[in-house]
């Protein structure tokens, strides 16, 4: 019901927005615009594509997917029918059941979303998806109210959606091309933001689901997960630019390889038929992305009607006189949009960064601030869309406002490290 009052909401909004621009403001063109128009098209003045060409979008987008889709979920089904996922299961066990109670010891879901947690943390977005596809679809099998979220399939997303990822190599490459002096130097306050940030969605749907994270075996973890972090930001942060791209390169496409390799052994070594477990999981690779695509386009074409109507524009100049009328320092509000339509659209997200580095520099604190933004969190109603739309879910419970209050302390600690770092 949340998301759908939301999505209701981005449609009532934007067309307002739009219809006071065309009645009031003389901009007779914004309609056309929203519906028909088109990115590279000189005239339109937005530069976002309108709702014929944004659907069109969407069913690329998913056509993409299928290849992606097939390819990771034919490995995953290799490694289950071998019992590796169940082997992965039983190792994350004492952390996931303190964390997952309702999910019975040894599930294979918990293999599932170790394998989502860890493909994020390396940047591996092509990896992240199929695996999360594939730990809702197993978290799916526990609903016993199969239209409505469960409290472990909440909790997976937030964690999913906060984003912790170790090294934001796209955005240090954008910096590198806009000639910033230290294109690295976002490399730090991003780690800590998506830290911050998941453990944020943590604290917040631990709340909600009233579960104890003060037990010891959480507490391990949690330092565990730390400690390797920090050993790992000690050796990137000895690296130029050119050196981390290398590393992050290194690093995550040769686990991906690796990953395949001890798939294919452990199924040869179980004497189970690779090839034929591996086309029955592609199959179900290209169910799961056809099915995604009704919410895709839905979720994608209010995202462009908020964009195409100049809602953002009003947004961020509302926010922008507040902090003028009360007296307060407003550099980080030139960086604000890339932090709302983070959220919303990666791409679009992107696009803004670049926007910022372009209009004030690249060394400047906008646009540092957007490079962090950019690499601190996922693109939350995205995540919604697909995942939850893999499986049918209708009613989202409290996981919209818990993403988003996520991502609230995300943007607040972005905000915050910038000014500590770049003054």
């Amino acid at each position: 019901m949340a998301l759908s009052r939301i999505w209701s909401g981005f449609i009532v909004i934007a067309i307002l927005v739009a219809a006071v621009k065309c009645f009031f403001f003389g901009q007779t063109e914004i309609f056309s615009w929203m519906v028909i128009g088109k990115a590279d098209d000189p005239t339109n003045l937005t530069k976002v594509n309108g709702i014929i060409e944004t659907c069109w979008t969407s069913v690329e987008l998913c056509l993409k997917l299928i290849g992606i889709l097939a390819l990771f979920m034919g490995f995953m089904s290799i490694a289950e029918r071998a019992g590796g996922i169940r082997l992965l299961s039983r190792i994350v066990g004492p952390f996931f059941s303190k964390l997952f109670p309702e999910i019975p010891k040894g599930h294979p879901s918990m293999g599932h979303m170790i394998m989502n947690f860890s493909a994020n943390l390396l940047g591996l977005d092509n990896a992240a998806t199929p695996f999360g596809l594939k730990a809702m679809e197993s978290l799916q099998e526990l609903n016993p109210n199969k239209d409505t979220a469960s409290n472990a399939q909440i909790m997976f997303l937030c964690l999913h959606a906060a984003g912790l990822s170790l090294i934001p190599v796209s955005v240090i490459a954008i910096r590198a091309s806009q000639n910033a002096s230290d294109p690295t130097d976002i490399f730090i306050p991003c780690l800590i933001v998506t830290f911050v940030g998941t453990m944020a969605a943590m604290l917040i749907v631990s709340f909600k689901q009233k579960i104890n994270l003060l037990q010891p075996v959480i507490i391990g973890w949690v330092l565990s997960i730390s400690v390797v972090i920090a050993l790992l930001v000690l050796y990137v942060t000895s690296l130029n630019a050119d050196g981390i791209k290398s590393f992050s390169g290194l690093l995550s496409n040769g686990l991906i390889l690796f990953v395949f390799l001890v798939i294919v052994l452990g199924g040869l070594y179980k004497k189970i038929d690779v090839f034929d477990a591996f086309i029955d999981g592609a199959k179900n690779g290209f169910e799961t992305a056809v099915k995604i695509i009704p919410y895709l386009v839905g979720m994608l074409v209010a995202i462009s009607m908020l964009r195409t109507s100049g809602t953002f524009d009003v947004v961020i100049a509302g926010i922008k006189n507040l902090f003028v009328y009360i007296g307060a320092d407003t550099r980080f509000v030139e960086a604000l949009p890339t932090a709302l339509i983070r959220p919303l659209s990666g791409g679009a997200a992107r696009g803004m960064m670049v926007d910022t580095m372009t209009a004030y520099g690249a060394d400047s604190f906008a646009s540092k601030l957007s490079g962090i933004f950019q690499g601190a969190s996922d693109t939350t109603f995205y995540v919604i869309a697909v995942y939850f739309g893999s499986v049918s879910i209708k009613n989202t419970r409290y996981a919209v406002g818990a993403m988003l209050l996520a991502d609230l302390v995300g943007v607040c600690t972005a905000i915050s490290l910038a000014y500590l770092f770049f003054g």
